[in-house]
């Protein structure tokens, strides 16, 4: 007897093939300093469109925190500084190589005062901040945030720091810094220039740090040694740092190296 009616059958129990799977998406892990949150979003869904299947995943906060995190095997492909000092401490204890590293951006500080505040920094400079009426000033904490010791820095040298050390509030990024002056729990925060591009700072004042106040903050990005997606993450510092990325730094208020 043949053996084709038998085949016939077969397939006819068995059904159509199943489609084939998708690729599951590639994800890249990015730990990235508070201040790039806008420019970081807007920096994502551009690298994403030109790479379909890729996902770019951010988390935010302070670089010294994300340092302490990265030292305990926290599982990031890219760390972007608000310095470049941690990225060096990175390099220090083993965690990445110097070639890996590239400057990004140059942070600018700056004072953020709520609508309807009255202290002239305008005119008067940091030493409006002594006034007895001024009695909450936020900042990130210097320990862990580059934008906190950029601003230690600014207060002294400015010749205000012992006048004002009592009245800081310190945030444990500038994330949070940000969130004391909107809520009303300190009346000036210092905070940088590209958080103020948000919508909760928007209606605020924004006053620029004299930049011979304070070290330049340069920031920059490393790909880590332990990452998953080293080829990506590598591809992702080099659009940063690419026409594209420029373009996107510069509009979210950030100088250009």
């Amino acid at each position: 007897m043949s053996c084709l009616p038998a085949l016939a059958l077969a397939v006819l129990v068995a059904g159509p093939s199943p489609a084939p799977a998708e690729s599951p998406k590639r994800t890249l892990a990015v730990a990235a300093a508070a201040n790039l949150k806008i420019a970081a979003e807007e920096l994502k869904l551009a690298f994403e469109a030109e790479r379909p299947g890729v996902e770019v995943a951010l988390a935010f906060g302070a670089s010294g925190t994300f340092f302490s995190q990265l030292q305990n095997g926290a599982p990031f492909d890219l760390f972007l500084s608000a310095d470049r000092e941690y990225p060096a401490k990175v390099v220090a204890a083993g965690l990445a190589a110097a070639a890996d590293e590239r400057t990004y951006a140059f942070g600018k500080l700056v004072a953020w005062l709520p609508p309807g505040s009255t202290i002239d920094l305008e005119r008067r400079g940091l030493s409006a901040l002594a006034e007895a009426g001024v009695k909450r000033i936020a900042i990130a904490n210097p320990a862990v945030a580059p934008f906190g010791r950029a601003t230690m820095a600014a207060l002294e040298a400015a010749g205000v720091l012992e006048a004002v050390k009592e009245k800081l509030v310190l945030g444990t990024s500038v994330a949070q810094a940000a969130q004391f002056a909107t809520t009303g729990a300190a009346d000036v925060a210092f905070l940088p220039c590209s958080l103020t591009f948000t919508p909760a700072l928007s209606a605020g004042r924004v006053v620029p740090v004299p930049e011979a106040l304070y070290p330049r903050i340069e920031q920059s990005g490393i790909v880590l040694g332990g990452a998953r997606e080293p080829e990506l993450a590598r591809a992702f510092l080099a659009f940063v740092t690419g026409e594209k990325g420029r373009a996107i730094l510069a509009r979210s208020g950030y100088g250009l190296p």
